[in-house]
């Protein structure tokens, strides 16, 4: 059982490795504005360790680099991962997670490892983790050289990098559309977060596509059995 719980874990792990291209330049990106607002290299580091979650460490960055309060950071940056709590619904109602899994999992869980997760058939914990630590290691490593080496590295956007989430996203999504409710979901959610991205920004997009998209879905699939968690993947996790 031991052997098949690794294997499930390096095959998270390397699942999310082809977004490692996406993710080092931010983090770095990340680390100088932090630098620049006046954080220590430590006090950088320890968002990357702590709050782990790159919209909102942006955020506080610029909020710190402003004088803004302590409770004005905190409220931003909740506001900016209320999406994480849509994630843990799917991923509760796909995989059982009992005692200390559902923590650690939700600890580390971010937009890119639900993503991986979500287009796997039935994912188990070991690969959850895996995917969740691989993103964890790569995030901080590039934080750290970002808080060391400073403004020598050339802008994301510049590069082209920042459409790399987006295009992993898309590959991500289309496999995942197998009838004509969830082609209609996934059009309908598109079209909204563009529309909402235009006179927002932050996490407000993703949370008020997910709700509206989880609507939609409900009300096109209503009557349909609910795919329940996968019974033998926690046997398997647990034995």
């Amino acid at each position: 059982m031991g052997a098949r719980r690794g294997a499930a874990f390096w095959r998270g792990f390397l699942a999310v490795a082809p977004l490692w291209l996406g993710v080092v330049p931010f983090g770095i990106v990340y680390a100088v504005i932090a630098r620049d607002a006046g954080l220590s290299v430590l006090e950088t580091q320890a968002m990357s360790l702590f709050v782990f979650a790159g919209s909102a460490q942006f955020s506080a960055a610029g909020l710190f680099a402003t004088g803004a309060t302590a409770l004005e950071v905190v409220l931003t940056t909740f506001l900016l991962n209320v999406r994480h709590v849509l994630y843990g619904l799917s991923l509760g109602r796909r995989m059982l997670l009992p005692g200390w899994r559902r923590p650690a999992a939700a600890y580390f869980l971010t937009d890119e490892v639900f993503g991986i997760v979500a287009a796997r058939p039935a994912p188990t914990f070991g690969f959850l983790v895996g995917a969740e630590l691989s993103l964890f290691l790569v995030w901080n490593l590039a934080t750290l050289a970002g808080a060391v080496l400073g403004a020598t590295i050339p802008d994301p956007g510049e590069l082209g990098l920042d459409l790399v989430f987006p295009l992993a996203f898309l590959a991500l999504l289309v496999p995942l559309v197998r009838t004509r409710a969830e082609l209609v979901v996934a059009v309908a959610s598109g079209a909204l977060a563009y529309l909402v991205a235009q006179v927002s920004s932050g996490g407000v997009p993703i949370v008020v596509t997910g709700v509206a998209g989880s609507l939609l879905g409900a009300v096109l699939t209503r009557g349909r059995p609910v795919e329940e968690p996968r019974l033998e993947n926690a046997i398997r996790e647990v034995a």
